[in-house]
């Protein structure tokens, strides 16, 4: 297998695994809805801080493209967790499961955490932007002392 296979699976299940975690520690499913009580600190802390996390986890495991790479991790524990709910768990007493369409608002917004992670990750830890380092100048010349 090649290294870059292998470090983007490890990043990607370095990120499941500390977006799933991150779940369980809060207590949330996003995939409930509650009532007003279910917009608490805890929810918008699982929606938009913890995947931001994420996605600079998996920026800085996998280095250069690790920014196209961070958007995986929450729609895959989002889709689990929403398959879990609906087939495994069932609904718990005073809570609906989201119609898929505010599911599906929900994954992107942590998607785009995710995506914001990323690309500071890639920008702040890996100090590069873009598809290949910025090359040093090969003198110490100005363009003006070259041309003349």
């Amino acid at each position: 297998m090649k290294h870059r296979y292998l470090t983007g699976l490890v990043a990607l299940l370095a990120g499941v695994a500390l977006n799933h975690l991150g779940d369980r520690l809060l207590g949330v499913k996003l995939e409930l809805f509650s009532g007003l009580s279910t917009f608490s600190f805890a929810w918008g802390v699982d929606l938009f801080v913890l995947p931001f996390f994420v996605g600079l986890v998996v920026s800085w495991i996998f280095g250069m493209g690790g920014k196209w790479l961070c958007y995986f991790p929450p729609l895959i524990v989002r889709s689990i967790s929403y398959a879990e709910i609906l087939y495994v768990t069932g609904i718990p007493h005073g809570s609906i499961l989201h119609p898929m369409g505010w599911w599906g608002f929900y994954v992107i917004l942590a998607m785009e955490a995710a995506g914001i992670g990323g690309i500071v990750g890639e920008v702040m830890i890996k100090k590069v932007y873009g598809r290949s380092k910025v090359k040093a100048p090969a003198s110490n010349q100005s363009v003006a002392e070259r041309n003349s």
